[in-house]
């Protein structure tokens, strides 16, 4: 069983009684998650929204997905269930690029044994799994202790004097500042190397096998790696495909959000790293 991928096989086949599930269906311009979940999801899942459980209020200078506080976290993480030791997993169904933020999330706050579950919903149902409507039953209070601080966080300025390698996970076009619909600038952070989290996806939304993503990220070596994105999201979705490989990379949370906001951080554009 992989450490930080579960496919839907396995999770249907688990006998780990006190596993938690919980539903992560986010996506950029879709407020529509807590319906999503109601019309279907795994039985037993808890929905856990994005915006405000898994991030703190936005802002020009801390970005549009900030950390959350560790206490309010812990405080949701116990609103969903969650146990010390129990085993979670996290699912959406855009191939975990918004449930690999709960993956990073738990992570980081000290839960050792957080997977996402490989294809999120598509699998689930492909496998002949069953789905839930309506809304669960609220779960009993967990007694969760959390512990921030589990893996490797930089902020700007760290992100400026970077000397290893720096990861721009949005979609290409961004990186080169063809488009930009979101943040006040376009291009990308110089030094940085385009590596969209898309392309850590086959065509069914599953993590491609370990042998390519070593192929894929094959030219780092040994250099310390960071990820950012648009605002810390799909920065997870690299970090876990890197985890899957056995890098480790710290995660910039501020993002594209933050640097651009910036009038003092340069910007690069095309497909030069700058």
């Amino acid at each position: 069983m992989n450490a930080v991928l579960i496919s839907a096989e396995e999770l249907r086949e688990s006998t780990e009684k006190d596993l938690r599930l919980l539903d992560v269906r986010w996506q950029l311009g879709d407020p529509d998650g807590p319906q999503h979940y109601q019309n279907g999801h795994i039985p037993g899942a808890v929905f856990v929204d994005l915006d405000t459980e898994l991030a703190a209020l936005p802002s020009p200078a801390h970005g549009r997905h900030p950390l959350p506080d560790p206490s309010r976290l812990q405080k949701c993480a116990r609103s969903w269930g969650l146990c010390t030791g129990d085993p979670v997993v996290v699912y959406d169904a855009i191939g975990g690029m918004s449930a690999a933020r709960a993956w990073w999330l738990l992570r980081w706050a000290g839960i050792a044994d957080v997977r996402i579950l490989d294809g999120g919903l598509p699998a689930w149902t492909r496998s002949g799994g069953e789905l839930a409507t309506g809304v669960e039953p609220d779960p009993a209070p967990g007694d969760i202790e959390l512990r921030p601080g589990r893996l490797p966080v930089i902020d700007a300025d760290a992100v400026a004097r970077w000397e290893g390698v720096l990861l721009d996970a949005r979609a290409a076009e961004r990186y080169r500042g063809e488009q930009e619909h979101v943040d006040p600038r376009a291009g990308h952070i110089p030094g940085a190397i385009s590596a969209p989290s898309s392309e850590n996806l086959d065509q069914d939304g599953c993590f491609l096998p370990e042998n390519l993503l070593r192929e894929r990220f094959g030219e780092i070596g040994e250099a310390p790696v960071a990820v950012y994105c648009g605002s810390g999201v799909t920065a997870a979705h690299a970090i876990a495909a890197l985890a899957v490989v056995g890098v480790q990379a710290a995660l910039y949370p501020g993002s594209w959000s933050q640097w651009a906001h910036d009038p003092k951080r340069p910007v690069a554009t095309g497909v030069s790293a700058g």
